[in-house]
């Protein structure tokens, strides 16, 4: 078993940020671009009770398995596409090596 996996963050700005995430912290999207300084606010703590955290799967994997709770979110936020996912809902482990997302632009 791998001890860390790489991913990549793409900020709104379009400026792609290589992310090293340890293996068995039970760690989700948000919570690593929160601790990588991105700006992904997750203002609910990964409850999915709200979208702040919205973001785009940019990479080929295979993770739109969503919750009634994460489909009803994404009903409420902007710029919803078909990759869309919240990154609270995105646990980090050894399958998700090489995911490459986009934040989300944020709604006024």
């Amino acid at each position: 078993m791998k001890e860390s996996i790489n991913i990549t963050i793409i900020d709104r700005q379009e400026v792609p940020h290589e992310i090293e995430v340890p293996l068995g912290v039970d760690l989700n999207l948000m919570e690593v671009g929160k601790a990588s300084d991105l700006p992904i606010e997750g203002t609910c703590g990964g409850m999915a009770l709200c979208a702040s955290c919205h973001c785009y799967v940019q990479s080929e994997h295979d993770i739109f398995d969503r919750s009634d709770d994460e489909e009803d979110m994404l009903d409420q936020a902007f710029f919803v596409e078909d990759n869309s996912r919240l990154g609270c809902q995105i646990k980090m482990e050894e399958k998700m090596d090489g995911l490459i997302v986009k934040l989300a632009m944020v709604g006024d």
